[in-house]
């Protein structure tokens, strides 16, 4: 309420009004400009000691600014310092002087709007201040905090009728250690293909994207794990040497983007480090919680109201050999170098109101991922190196077609004419250059229900069988029977995202993938106790129990394609927090 509408009151004010200004000073001047009070300053000295609403305000106000008080807490006491000075003023009897003159007296709804005219004011000062801002460093504001939570209970059942014989050498066990002797009386590491297992798992991660400024971000993320795995995050409860001791985290993602894109719907962002997967696939190419290393670029191009186009590429670091190989020889070997690149382009397209397709065509080349035959030599033990051991995956699961690298010279008798000392590792058989299609699509004639269909075709151009077969070591039938072919197809009907209590979805699907079709370290972890050679349906839902807590439902049931017998059922069980 301004001046004007305070002399506008004096029409109706009571001749007996208990304000009085002097004579020499006009109304207009008496009032603080910015709440319509009394200016103590300005009042004769048997005034003065009325309580001035002006300076409790000013000094509310610094309350806030320095955090003591919250702006609710400011509110109120600015409300309540008004209705003192206001009681104060109207019990404040003066004598009567000569040169005075009478002041309207305030009524109640004026003093009313003045209030909240001082509410708005304080409350555009706040806004324009930051005053909730202030309690911590500029700095934090860059940052924005995410993770995740999961528990799972999982249990793994194999029926009856697999082959317990040695027939699934765990090529891993063998490559992470020290190498195989082949001429000896004992068994490969294997893995587990008749004993049921329950386990309890968690998987934690915690990161924060990190605002940079001029279109520069960045981001890290730590997580748990059993191991440093590539494709598993999850940290088995009871594991890592059990008895309660403390489990591993490790680096998850580290990574630098720079964002050149337009906007409006269109996007362009560099990638350097390590960071998700840029690419639009399923897990039969590549595992969920996979992270790629390296240079990356993806974009968006908006070529109408219904069709946009989108595109990936990358080049990524594999593998680089240890820089002291071999660590007990004065002459090293040479690094093996093992690269991926990968390129993508597809659309989107809003076909109508209700259905919308995504898909895309991709072609990733592996460089160097095969083993090499090492050139001949005896190892004596264990320690000795070959000049090809690093051509060994760093990672594997199980599937991919496997070849001895060492060249052990057996026509002496320095190891027996090969009746002993035949250390041994093993490296991939084929060569992976993969051609991929995905796709996607939405019905949402159901809406909030949505309907989609999801599905991926890869081939190993690379792959030639008859190469292979001359040097394989497993993925036996009556013969070499190894394959270069996946798919995958799944149905899932629900809401879209879990956002609320009730929210839910359910999905079904079938994959095939062949022994060679994909690289096994870097395909699903889960179906089948992960890697190719498998074939079988998964079954799942998920459920809301609040916006951040969801729980879900998994039935996997898998059959190896070729070699000996081997069925595996999977169940998982999963709490899941974000934050």
């Amino acid at each position: 309420m301004g001046v004007s509408s305070l002399a506008n009151a004096e029409d109706v004010t009571p001749d007996n009004a208990p304000i009085a200004a002097t004579a020499q000073t006009p109304l207009s001047e008496s009032l603080n400009p910015v709440t319509d009070t009394p200016l103590v300053s300005e009042l004769p000295a048997q005034q003065a000691a009325v309580p001035s609403s002006n300076v409790t305000v000013n000094l509310i106000g610094r309350l806030v600014q320095k955090g003591i008080l919250t702006q609710a807490e400011a509110i109120v006491l600015v409300q309540q310092a008004e209705a003192d000075a206001a009681t104060a003023a109207q019990n404040t009897v003066l004598p009567p002087n000569a040169d005075d003159t009478r002041v309207s007296y305030i009524p109640e709804v004026v003093r009313n709007n003045m209030r909240d005219q001082i509410k708005q004011e304080l409350m555009a000062a706040a806004r324009e201040e930051k005053w909730s801002e202030k309690s911590s460093p500029d700095w934090t504001s860059k940052f924005r905090p995410f993770g995740d939570i999961r528990g799972r209970y999982e249990s793994t059942v194999f029926p009856q009728g697999n082959d317990n014989t040695g027939a699934f050498p765990n090529f891993n066990a063998i490559n992470t250690g020290a190498p195989f002797d082949v001429s000896g009386n004992q068994f490969s590491p294997q893995y587990n293909v008749d004993q049921d297992r329950q386990r309890t798992r968690l998987r934690a991660r915690l990161g924060t994207e990190i605002m940079l400024g001029d279109s520069f971000n960045g981001g890290i993320r730590l997580a748990t794990g059993d191991s440093n795995s590539p494709t598993s995050p999850n940290q088995t409860l009871g594991g890592s040497g059990g008895n309660f001791s403390k489990y591993a985290i490790w680096l998850d993602r580290a990574f630098l983007s720079y964002d050149a894109g337009p906007g409006d719907g269109q996007e362009l962002v560099f990638l350097m480090g390590r960071f998700d997967n840029p690419f639009f696939s399923t897990d039969i190419q590549w595992d969920d919680d996979l992270g790629f290393d390296g240079l990356a670029v993806r974009g968006k191009v908006r070529l109408n109201d219904q069709v946009s186009s989108f595109f990936s590429a990358g080049y990524f670091p594999v593998f680089n050999t240890d820089f002291n190989f071999a660590s007990n020889q004065p002459a090293k070997f040479s690094s093996t170098d093992k690269w991926l690149s990968g390129g993508q382009f597809g659309i989107e397209w809003k076909m109508t109101d209700e259905l919308t397709a995504k898909f895309g065509v991709a072609y990733y080349d592996f460089n160097n991922i095969e083993g090499k035959l090492s050139t001949p030599f005896i190892p004596l033990t264990p320690s000795d190196a070959g000049n090809t051991d690093s051509t060994r995956p760093g990672f594997a699961q199980r599937g991919n077609t496997y070849m001895a690298l060492r060249d052990i010279d057996n026509t002496t008798s320095a190891n027996a004419f090969g009746t002993k000392y035949q250390y041994q590792y093993y490296g991939l058989a084929s060569q992976f250059r993969n051609l991929t299609i995905t796709g996607k699509i939405d019905y949402d004639h159901f809406d909030p229900v949505r309907v989609s269909l999801i599905g991926e075709a890869t081939k190993n151009l690379a792959f030639e069988k008859g190469d292979v077969a001359g040097r394989a070591v497993n993925n036996f039938g009556a013969a070499y029977d190894g394959g270069d072919t996946a798919w995958n197809l799944t149905f899932l009907v629900g809401k879209p995202a879990l956002e609320a209590f009730g929210d839910w979805q359910a999905s079904f699907g079938y994959r095939y993938v062949e022994s060679d079709a994909v690289v096994d370290g870097f395909t699903d972890s889960d179906f089948g106790g992960g890697g190719t050679n498998v074939q079988g349906y998964t079954l799942g839902a998920n459920m809301a129990l609040s916006r951040a807590v969801r729980c879900g439902l998994r039935w996997m049931s898998s059959d190896e394609i070729i070699g000996s017998p081997l069925s595996t059922d999977t169940f998982q069980f999963d709490i899941n927090a974000k934050f």
